[in-house]
């Protein structure tokens, strides 16, 4: 879409906006979802991080689940005090600690999957499966687009 593409669609709402309303109904979605289960949306990404990259540091959970390092470091102290999460001492870094799921984070993490489950649907209610793979296709170049040099 040209520049001049997008000037002439004004009278419509921005996509920037429609992105951000879209972003804010989606995470009340996961905020209740979540709550449900004793967690919160960050806590739930954090976890969702730790299934795919076992073993991760502290500093790479953070960079991956959009929170800053000390708002990580708090968040790994109380999911490892709610026993979702374990520490064990890097094998080649002495002063790293990797970071993995329980087993009861495991389970826990399948429950809020089933939660964000159904908030996705119906996120994607009124879209046929063509268009929801279209939709997660654009999401996908759009963020390169943003994020690439």
């Amino acid at each position: 879409m040209t520049s001049a593409d997008l000037a002439a669609t004004r009278t419509a709402p921005r996509l920037t906006y429609l992105v951000k309303r879209l972003e804010l109904a989606v995470r009340a979605g996961l905020d209740a979802a979540t709550s449900r289960q004793g967690l919160t949306t960050p806590q739930y990404a954090a976890l969702s991080v730790l299934r795919l990259r076992p073993g991760i540091s502290s500093a790479a959970l953070a960079r991956m689940s959009f929170v800053s390092a000390q708002a990580m470091n708090e968040m790994v102290t109380l999911l490892e005090g709610k026993g979702l999460i374990r520490r064990k001492p890097d094998p080649n870094h002495r002063k790293l600690l990797q970071l993995f799921l329980t087993e009861r984070g495991e389970t826990l993490l399948e429950a809020c999957d089933a939660q964000a489950d159904e908030v996705e649907a119906r996120m994607l209610a009124r879209l046929d499966p063509a268009q929801a793979r279209a939709f997660a296709d654009a999401l996908r170049l759009c963020a390169e687009g943003l994020t690439s040099e």
